[in-house]
């Protein structure tokens, strides 16, 4: 008689008790949209990139609907410098002339292709969209503190359409942050901004910012000053207060202003820790900083 008895049963028990405290979460955003923001160090790393993608696909096989917005400012300098042009950026933006359009749109493409693959191969239909397709992104020319920085585009306008038509096919929609102005001229977007935009536009119930950072600190000198959670008021009290500087100035303005428009909640995590999605979203811990409505329940 054959004994199937798993040798180590606390071990087996433990991948139970993960799944049992799994559930709460899995019923209550069942159906609900979720925009994920991908970019930075997860997306230069192969192995990363493959979390990430596994982990958005569980997502969607479990109930969610689950939108990827993708940046790709890494590769796009990558390419700048192979036609020997220099990478110049005015207060984080990229200076887009017509040459660097070109190339940011084929490096977009390429990379929003290459995760519609890595969907696909785990068994889950995916369509990668640009924020041109479908009028999905209308933008007017952005400036930087009066300057004029080329074709980079500050949305106005988001039609989601042709999201609400993939999501209800049961595709996974991955969007490139391009878009038209009204002249039909193309216009590179910060893919935060469009991310912010296109979750505010379909009533997302959570948006996800995937960064190179654990989260949120009072003082990013003091680890011991990670924030965990906090109100949209107290995260523009910290704002207000010049607690918060650099690159996460405007990512924290864009959290705010998600759920000032109707997103319930919003996470910024390190995409550098393997399924680092799975861990915030379905643990009682978590393991980066929510930014929550003030009337929010506590789950």
């Amino acid at each position: 008689m054959q004994n199937n008895r798993p040798e180590n049963m606390e071990e087996v028990m433990k991948k139970a008790e993960v799944l049992i405290e799994a559930l709460p979460y899995i019923q209550k955003f069942n159906r609900k949209i979720i925009v994920v923001k991908y970019g930075g160090s997860a997306m230069s790393n192969e192995e990363l990139q493959k979390n990430v993608i596994k982990d958005v696909t569980l997502l969607k096989l479990v109930g969610f609907k689950p939108i990827i917005v993708h940046g790709g400012g890494k590769e796009i300098s990558r390419w700048v410098g192979k036609v020997g042009k220099e990478s110049q950026f005015i207060n984080g933006l990229r200076v887009t002339d017509a040459e660097t359009m070109e190339i940011a749109e084929m490096v977009l493409n390429k990379v929003n292709k290459s995760l519609v693959t890595m969907v696909q191969e785990l068994g889950v239909k995916a369509v990668g969209v640009s924020g041109k397709d479908g009028g999905l992104l209308c933008v007017e020319k952005k400036y930087a503190d009066g300057q004029d920085i080329g074709f980079v585009g500050n949305i106005k306008e988001v039609n989601p359409k042709v999201l609400y038509d993939l999501l209800e096919k049961d595709f996974l929609p991955i969007v490139a942050p391009v878009g038209f102005d009204d002249g039909f001229h193309t216009y590179n977007i910060n893919a935060d901004d469009a991310a912010c935009a296109i979750a505010k536009a379909m009533g997302a119930d959570k948006l996800v910012f995937l960064t190179d950072i654990e989260g949120l600190y009072r003082d990013i000198e003091d680890k011991s000053s990670f924030i965990s959670r906090l109100t949209a008021g107290q995260a523009e009290e910290l704002i207000d207060g010049g607690f918060i500087g650099g690159g996460m100035l405007p990512k924290l303005g864009n959290c705010t202003s998600a759920i000032r428009n109707g997103v319930n909640r919003v996470h910024i995590l390190d995409g550098r820790i393997p399924h680092c999605l799975l861990l915030e979203i379905f643990t009682n811990q978590g393991i980066g900083t929510a930014i929550i409505r003030e009337e929010e329940e506590t789950i």
